[in-house]
């Protein structure tokens, strides 16, 4: 299932805080963003106290005039339901809704998202205000859907609470129906750690050297995303009773959270907070890292859950908090580049965050559109391009899918299993990087699919699949992957896939597990890469090429089982020098590879290579590493994006003539894309 934003043409808005600012200003606000073509805003998600100042007293005067103007002006509100921000009032009487560390210690009234989802009365006094806004709200003509709470997960994508722990061992009861079955799966017969009673269960608390059974912690990620879902649910029941005919949203991709059975379950489309420049505050170990450009991937995954989808937060200034996230400005372009970056991998329709800066409070460094003068700036002017823009090609983009025919596989349960897994965890960001970031700079979009039951048929859309570390891999997954590979297609895994079953325990059997007959290999040794070993090199076995140091992160030392294995590379150094390090055997109309390492971007660059991928523009459009390309697939033609997140002009060079949708001239042979520039050329197939 995809549940996608359905829209005639791309759409603009911003989020609006009315609550922050004089009356005198809103209907000028909303008048200039109407002059911008924008055409929604969203508002309220973080009003409670406005609402509600004292518990059961309700106010709705302010946003009654705000909704007002709003319709006056032809602008189109998303309203937020305001959870994600208890007062004062609320917590003082109710403590026990707080959230709490591992420790136990209670967060405080002071920032958001402070609360826990387990607490009873919390749900139901999240219910009441859901309630009356629905009510007070369902008819005004001004409201065309909701977005439930704010950023689940975000600030804190763990709960502590007392309430979080009777909560949990309620879900646990209902999941292994007794504590015969809760001991086998979590293991804990090792060191003595069997429960007797279910009042001894907990999730995991403080213990010496800070280390938990890592089965209690996997069954925790699932917990959190299940509680997150359930108290959605409450929200979204009265919004289906009360107000039927708005849409339902919620924003941000945050960790523990199954966003996919979120929005499969409860939502209309999902959507996303887009902030590249976070790339250089949260830059990572990367040597040559994809910045701003590594958002795309973060895209990817939300188009995975809604093919088409909403950008709520589109980044329209410098960011910061008064004591962290400092970021520098956006360089002139950046804003509308980035904004076409959401365009191109699903995104249509783009909300900035936000339209003026705070003047006080924690994100009064997080910059807006205007600043705090109000006065025109270069970024308000890049916006209004962009609307302007939106208006001309908007009906042609709106609706149309991202084309990719090469997928990079994950799955929840080896995304949450990997994060205190020592032995494979950091192999998959790692993998995923590598890949992700080579066939980007091989101009070969790629999907980012999770792995949640589909098809055969689903999966062989994809020429090529990249699942590089599943350390959990049931008979069932396997199974769907030989089918996938008996139908055509190319299956890439690397080290450590399949060790574990669906419990997270190591199986007695030779890695990798379900998957070694479809390998045609086993793992006859193995080492981790770290401390004083040094990563060998690869020997590609066709040419004789050395790519020094490449096989990083963990080592799998492969012993051939089929003789229709082919040897691709081996191991060039350490004692298991000569040894296998990655192999291919066909299956049916397809074929398998086996890489015994993490993924090196020379490595993707050498199987990219060797698999004869090509962009699928290469007959037609040259342009450099610092370009990306994308499609997006209409009925009659392909929108192909050219976006140049370089500080320099791209060389591009054009084997055909093509039509440039923003500026609506013709482009053929060698020309200049302008630093931060984007194009779209219209490509008939």
């Amino acid at each position: 299932m995809n549940k996608s934003i359905q829209l005639q043409s791309l759409q603009m808005g911003v989020c609006y805080y009315p609550e922050q600012w004089p009356s005198s200003l809103w209907e000028d606000d909303l008048r200039r963003m109407k002059e911008m073509n924008m055409s929604y805003i969203r508002i309220a998600e973080f009003a409670w106290t406005v609402f509600e100042p004292e518990e059961g007293v309700y106010q709705f005067e302010l946003f009654d005039e705000v909704l007002d103007l709003a319709h006056k002006h032809g602008l189109q509100v998303i309203m937020g339901t305001p959870t994600a921000t208890p007062p004062a009032w609320l917590t003082q009487a109710y403590p026990e809704v707080l959230n709490a560390t591992l420790e136990g210690n209670m967060y405080q009234h002071g920032l958001r998202r402070h609360y826990n989802y387990s607490s009873p009365i919390y749900r139901k006094l999240c219910a009441n205000i859901t309630r009356k806004l629905a009510e007070h709200y369902y008819d005004h003509p001004a409201i065309i859907g909701w977005q439930i709470d704010n950023e689940f997960n975000c600030e804190s994508n763990v709960f502590y609470a007392e309430a979080d722990h009777i909560a949990f061992r309620s879900w646990l009861q209902q999941k292994y129906g007794s504590l015969d079955e809760l001991n086998r799966v979590w293991g804990t017969v090792f060191w003595s750690q069997t429960y007797t009673d279910w009042e001894q269960v907990h999730l995991p608390r403080l213990t010496p050297a800070d280390s938990h059974n890592p089965h209690q912690v996997l069954d925790e990620k699932r917990f959190i995303s299940h509680n997150v879902i359930e108290f959605a649910r409450i929200q979204v029941d009265i919004l289906r009773e009360v107000a039927p005919h708005h849409q339902i949203t919620t924003n941000g991709l945050f960790g523990h959270l199954d966003s996919h059975t979120l929005t499969d379950e409860l939502l209309d489309f999902f959507s996303y907070d887009s902030y590249p420049q976070f790339s250089t505050v949260f830059a990572g170990d990367d040597e040559q890292p994809l910045l701003d450009r590594k958002w795309s991937l973060n895209l990817s995954v939300t188009r995975d859950i809604s093919h088409n989808f909403c950008v709520m937060e589109q980044q329209a200034g410098p960011g910061g908090w008064s004591n962290r996230l400092a970021m520098a400005s956006p360089q002139p372009g950046q804003l509308r580049l980035w904004t076409y970056q959401s365009v191109l991998h699903g995104a249509d329709l783009i909300m900035y965050f936000r339209w003026r800066t705070a003047t006080f409070g924690t994100e009064m460094y997080w910059h807006g559109l205007n600043d705090y003068h109000n006065r025109p700036n270069r970024r308000v002017k890049e916006a209004a391009q962009v609307g302007a823009e939106f208006v001309d090609i908007g009906s042609q983009i709106a609706g149309t899918k991202y084309a990719a025919n090469v997928a990079i596989l994950r799955d929840y349960d080896n995304d949450w299993d990997g994060e205190f897994d020592i032995w494979h965890g950091p192999l998959s960001a790692r993998s995923v990087q590598s890949w992700f970031k080579q066939l980007q700079y091989h101009h070969i979009p790629t999907d980012i699919v999770y792995l949640r039951g589909q098809s055969v048929e689903q999966l062989s859309q994809y020429n090529i699949i990249v699942y590089p570390h599943a350390a959990i891999l049931t008979e069932t997954t396997a199974q769907l992957l030989t089918a996938y590979v008996e139908q055509g297609g190319t299956l890439i895994l690397g080290a450590r896939t399949g060790y574990k079953n669906g419990d997270g325990h190591a199986r007695m059997e030779p890695m990798p597990g379900a998957v070694a007959e479809l390998c045609g290999i086993s793992v006859a040794d193995f080492t981790m890469i770290t401390g004083t070993v040094q990563a060998p090199g690869l020997t590609w076995a066709a040419t004789g090429q050395q790519l020094d140091g490449t096989a990083v992160g963990f080592n799998d030392i492969l012993q051939v089982d089929d003789p229709q294995v082919e040897i691709l590379a081996t191991y060039s150094g350490s004692y298991y020098d000569g040894e296998p390090a990655l192999t291919m055997r066909k299956q049916g109309s397809g074929k398998v590879l086996y890489h015994g390492a993490a993924f090196h971007e020379t490595v993707v660059d050498a199987l990219i290579q060797q698999l004869e991928l090509t962009s699928p523009v290469v007959e037609w459009l040259d342009v450099p590493q610092q370009v990306e390309i994308g499609i997006r697939r209409g009925d009659e033609a392909d929108y192909v994006f050219l976006l140049n997140y370089g500080d320099q002009p791209a060389e591009v060079a054009l084997k055909q003539a093509h039509r440039e949708l923003l500026s609506g001239d013709t482009l053929d042979g060698q020309t200049q894309l302008p630093p931060y520039g984007v194009w779209i050329l219209q490509h008939t197939r």
